[in-house]
């Protein structure tokens, strides 16, 4: 099924009503995202209750909340570390309430996981992105950096990655054992 516009804006996906499909909005088209599978699931379940049990208290960690990149764009990262103290009650995030993105790699979701949304969280100024990748459990760490890209954004750079330990320093001193979000 094909959309015959190509110009919805956020305004447009705060209309929707609370019980809409799961959908991001890229570049005024309104997609429709898969479910994910119950390893997709776990894997975030877990990572979220581990950076809500180590993050420092001026961080939030919170699940598939949409953050608006652009007026015609909003994506719902798995997971996410958002400045404390924003209302409760908010459904989308401003690029500046986010700290960190992550997403995790299905394979439907592969290339836009891996390329098209790192690059839109990355002009958006959404200082970290962890791609974790599944079977095995393998996470990609990465701080926005001062590498300038074709558009003239500024572009992540890789800083770690690991099946086995991820040793941080930012967004906060992280030791996470990647034993730990594997289900």
């Amino acid at each position: 099924m094909r959309q015959q516009r190509a110009d919805y804006t956020l305004e447009d996906l705060l209309a929707l009503p609370d019980n809409a499909p799961r959908v991001e909005l890229v570049d005024g088209v309104i997609q429709v995202t898969p479910s994910p599978t119950l390893g997709h699931q776990e894997i975030a379940g877990l990572l979220w209750l581990w950076l809500r049990s180590h993050a420092p208290a001026q961080l939030r960690a919170t699940q598939s909340v949409g953050v608006g990149l652009s007026p015609n764009t909003s994506r719902q990262p798995d997971v996410l570390l958002c400045h404390a103290g924003l209302p409760a009650d908010r459904s989308r995030l401003r690029p500046a309430d986010v700290v960190l993105a992550v997403e995790i790699v299905s394979p439907g979701t592969r290339r836009v996981d891996r390329f098209a949304k790192p690059g839109e969280y990355a002009a958006a100024g959404i200082p970290f992105y962890w791609r974790i990748e599944q079977d095995p459990v393998h996470l990609y760490a990465y701080r926005l950096g001062d590498r300038i890209g074709p558009g003239g954004e500024r572009q992540y750079e890789l800083v770690a990655d690991s099946a086995e330990l991820v040793e941080l320093t930012e967004p906060f001193d992280i030791k996470l054992a990647i034993a730990e979000i594997t289900p």
